[in-house]
C-alpha cells in the first residue's frame, strides 16, 4: 500500500468517525435534572424594578426627578458591583 492511499483511507475513517459522533450527539436526550430550579426575587430587587419602570414612563422628565436619579445611581452601583456610600451626617451650621 502506497503513502498515497494509505492517506485517503485515514481520511475517510476519520470523515466516517466524525459523521458517526454528530449523528449521536445529535440524537441523545438530554436528562431532565430532578430538582428544578427555583428563581428567588429579593424582595427588594423587584421594588427596584418598580421603581425603575416609574422613572421609564416619565420619559424625559425623568431626568430632572430625584427619586429617578437615586434609582440610576442604585443602579449603576449595582451594576458596577460598587457598595452602596451611607449617607453622610447633615451638620447644621450654628450662626
Amino acid at each position: 500500500m502506497d503513502g498515497k492511499m494509505l492517506a485517503r483511507l485515514g481520511a475517510v475513517v476519520f470523515v466516517a468517525i466524525a459523521i458517526t459522533a454528530t449523528a449521536i450527539e445529535l440524537t441523545r436526550k438530554e436528562a431532565v435534572p430532578a430538582t428544578a430550579a427555583v428563581l428567588v426575587l429579593r424582595p427588594e430587587a423587584d421594588a427596584l424594578h418598580e421603581r425603575q419602570r416609574r422613572c421609564q414612563r416619565l420619559g424625559l422628565k425623568a431626568a430632572e426627578d430625584a427619586e429617578c436619579l437615586r434609582v440610576w445611581a442604585e443602579i449603576r452601583d449595582r451594576f458596577l458591583g460598587r457598595r452602596p456610600v451611607p449617607a453622610a451626617p447633615h451638620i447644621q451650621e450654628m450662626r
